[in-house]
């Protein structure tokens, strides 16, 4: 088997799974990109296998301690402990994360069950050239009807794989229904943005909903209304969504008239909306933007980004409001970005408590020694006196 050797104080030496291309002492066999390798010290100690390509920056990505090979009986193995996990833990069955990548042993693989539906992303060489296989297991031990591929995110340039969406097994479902928080959603998991829908935060918009009977609210960046409408269903005075994409903004419109909800939608830049000149105040603030930044030299142009954003909803925040706020930027750490808010509530002259804070669900694992699998960071804020 090909393989590279490590240099001394690189990462997968202290519980890593990576090996960045900087860390390679050398390489030996001729691997090819998505080639299984093995990974060994200056000692010719075995670390495990992992994924090469030596496009990416990070040149392999272990996924077994001890000599495996990627077939068929792997992905089944992995796949059912990855589906047992979650039954153990009580993740729904019918909508929410399958496999979450490193966290569930498949670097790069990324699947979703949206009813019938299950959407998959291969974003490394290594598990692409597999898809297949990985289909064809996903729909024997979910029972799917439609394995659909999504491999249509950027991150898979580095990888030096090509963008692609379509039919993997079943044939297209078009919209399927599914339902959270009481709230009953259409998806479109070929043709909509990303899905659509948001598996991270189906929990959070139950948590968020909790607190809103009888409050007005104010969901900012709101995709297709998903704090919205649970705030709404929960008994929220007042709603109104704020949301720039076309396409969401017409599925916002759609998905309350479906549930009968009222909620007033706004086309809008997000930061054009926050500095209206009428200043209306409200009793709950949810900001849930996309990523900020999707590199490492770009964090301090990120928490500018944050700071700015949090100034600005402190303004319209009525005295006793709450302030609910995430960041999906793994590149940012949960203490930066308090940070950020921090000083954009300080801008605002606003003083707040820190009540809850909120993380990924259980059917997106964290595993400790690699922190880019934690990336979705939330607090639940709440006004203090000395406004």
């Amino acid at each position: 088997m090909s393989g590279v050797i490590v240099r001394p104080r690189s990462r997968i030496l202290h519980g890593h799974d990576w090996v960045y291309a900087s860390e390679i002492q050398k390489s030996f066999g001729a691997p090819a990109d998505g080639d299984v390798v093995s990974i060994k010290d200056g000692r010719d100690h075995l670390l495990g296998v992992g994924i090469y390509n030596s496009r990416s920056q990070i040149v392999v990505r272990r996924f077994s301690r001890r000599r495996q090979d990627l077939d068929a009986d792997f992905f089944r193995r992995r796949i059912e402990q990855a589906l047992e996990y979650r039954q153990r833990a009580g993740c729904r069955s019918d909508l929410g994360r399958l496999v979450w990548s490193e966290s569930d042993g498949l670097p790069g693989v990324i699947a979703d069950r949206y009813a019938n539906v299950v959407v998959l992303q291969t974003l490394t060489a290594g598990m692409d050239r597999h898809k297949e296989t990985i289909a064809a297991i996903l729909m024997e031990k979910t029972g799917a009807a439609c394995v659909i591929e999504r491999n249509d995110a950027p991150v898979r340039t580095a990888e030096g794989l090509p963008p692609v969406t379509g039919i993997l097994a079943g044939e297209n479902p078009g919209e399927v229904e599914v339902e959270t928080s009481g709230v009953r959603f259409l998806v479109d998991p070929l043709g909509g943005h990303k899905t659509g829908l948001y598996l991270d935060q189906l929990q959070s918009y139950g948590i968020v909903a909790a607190l809103s009977r009888g409050l007005t609210v104010l969901d900012c960046f709101s995709n297709q209304s998903g704090f919205a409408l649970a705030c709404a269903k929960a008994g929220a005075s007042h709603v109104t969504a704020v949301e720039s994409g076309t396409e969401s903004s017409a599925r916002l419109r759609d998905n309350a008239a479906r549930n009968g909800l009222p909620v007033e939608t706004r086309q809008s830049d997000v930061f054009d909306f926050l500095r209206r000149p009428d200043k209306p105040e409200y009793d709950l603030i949810i900001l849930d933007p996309p990523s900020f930044t999707k590199a490492r030299g770009k964090i301090a142009e990120a928490l500018r980004g944050y700071r700015d954003l949090h100034a600005r909803a402190a303004t319209l925040l009525s005295k006793n409001g709450l302030l609910v706020s995430f960041s999906c930027s793994h590149h940012v750490a949960s203490h930066e970005f308090e940070g950020a808010i921090a000083e954009g509530l300080h801008d605002a002259k606003r003083n707040m408590r820190l009540i809850r804070r909120i993380g990924q669900p259980l059917d997106h694992p964290v595993v400790l020694g690699l922190p880019e699998t934690e990336y979705l960071k939330g607090v639940v804020l709440q006004s203090m006196p000395g406004r």
